[in-house]
């Protein structure tokens, strides 16, 4: 099978955009372009171009807004395909894009994830996510990707004797890190006390899904990111040889029951699990080869939950390393080196592809103010519905 690299990045400021979806997306695609050397017009060498999106039909009255793209963009005839799998759409289109070079179809590939939720209240953008659940045992009766989450928290507590606090402390780490991030949603120090202190903390981390807080889960975000992907013994002819490979060593995903109640136990996350088990294989690594990670988390709980399903820390025992500052940028293995989901932002359909943006500049040695020394090798985890539907990528220089 082909070698498949990444050889440029693009990144919009996660928040609120001022520009339409469509530009949004542009400027990503444009930025990825633009660090390939890649080019429009009769020189163009992009055979195929997915976007990732789980609402802009619903958000944004735009549908087709890949061959939208492919025009915008001046790489006529390129192929065009708009790619939907919930929060896990980004890294499901990087997957197809992978796939579509491997197996001999392409040889160039630009993927673009973007959202634009702001345009909508957060009640409604609540409303929005929720309705990935499954449409007859959960949607009709309210509950909410927060409100599982809480219900996800509290098992998790009983169980490993994790505690707000160990939220919190992830919290103060992501937001840390957010601030060396240009592109991140919400640069801003946090106080480990001032969300976690009872005497404050209802004023400034309301609960939202007991026992889960404001800063216990990522903000409503609008924001856009790109790849452009190229196969190896293309990567010289096409023009990119001048650029770093990036090397996807392995991608997979998996899934689980769509009904949460069907699971034997409701505090595994077994479509992690099986993902990162089956990415490992492909790329003949294990845990111990990853130096650093960006893993889905929405509500911090799972930032927890999945480093132990990718095998970092035994089951039960991430929050210790937590306390340890093992997952800090300079312990044993820095998670969410650009601020995760809880301070860079999350638009939806660009998160899995803003994580690989990630970690492509940290095995390059370009994240600025948040690298790991020595990163070679680095793996993301994009997490769909309530972990029904998961896609796990590992990059790598090496």
């Amino acid at each position: 099978m082909r070698q498949v690299g990444i050889v440029g990045v693009g990144h919009t400021k996660f928040g609120k955009s001022d520009v339409s979806f469509l530009e949004m997306l542009t400027q990503a695609a444009l930025e990825a372009m633009d660090d390939a050397g890649a080019k429009t017009g009769k020189d163009n060498v992009i055979d195929q171009v997915f976007v990732a999106s789980m609402g802009a039909g619903m958000l944004n009255r735009i549908s087709g807004s890949a061959s939208a793209l492919v025009d915008t963009l001046n790489i006529r005839p390129a192929m065009a395909e708009c790619i939907e799998n919930g929060p896990a759409s980004g890294a499901s289109a990087i997957k197809l894009g992978y796939m579509a070079i491997a197996s001999g179809m392409c040889d160039c590939v630009l993927v673009v994830g973007g959202e634009m939720m702001r345009v909508v209240s957060g009640w409604e953008a609540t409303d929005f996510v929720a309705t990935m659940l499954h449409p007859t045992g959960e949607y009709p009766y309210g509950i909410t990707l927060p409100s599982f989450a809480g219900l996800f928290t509290r098992l998790r507590f009983e169980k490993y004797g994790e505690t707000s606090e160990d939220l919190a402390r992830i919290s103060v780490k992501n937001h840390a890190n957010a601030m060396n991030n240009p592109c991140a949603h919400i640069q801003r120090k946090v106080k480990l006390e001032r969300i976690s202190d009872p005497r404050y903390v209802d004023a400034t981390s309301p609960m939202v899904a007991d026992p889960l807080r404001q800063f216990d889960m990522c903000p409503v975000s609008d924001g856009a990111a790109a790849v452009l992907l190229v196969a190896k013994d293309k990567q010289e002819e096409l023009g990119f040889g001048h650029k770093t490979f990036a090397r996807i060593a392995g991608i997979a995903s998996a899934t689980d029951t769509h009904y949460v109640a069907d699971r034997a136990d409701p505090t595994e996350l077994l479509a992690v699990r099986t993902a990162a088990e089956k990415a490992y294989k492909m790329a003949g690594m294990g845990p111990e080869d990853i130096d650093c990670a960006e893993l889905h988390d929405a509500f911090l709980i799972l930032e927890l939950a999945e480093s132990e399903e990718c095998g970092f820390f035994p089951k039960g025992e991430a929050h210790l390393a937590v306390r340890r500052g093992e997952t800090e940028i300079g312990g044993k293995l820095p998670i969410n080196t650009s601020g995760g989901l809880k301070a860079k932002g999350h638009p939806l359909g660009a998160t899995g592809v803003s994580q690989v943006v990630e970690l492509v500049r940290q095995v390059r040695g370009e994240a600025t103010g948040r690298q790991v020394e020595g990163a070679k090798t680095g793996m993301a985890v994009n997490f769909g519905g309530f972990g029904n539907n998961v896609v796990a990528t590992i990059v790598t220089t090496k």
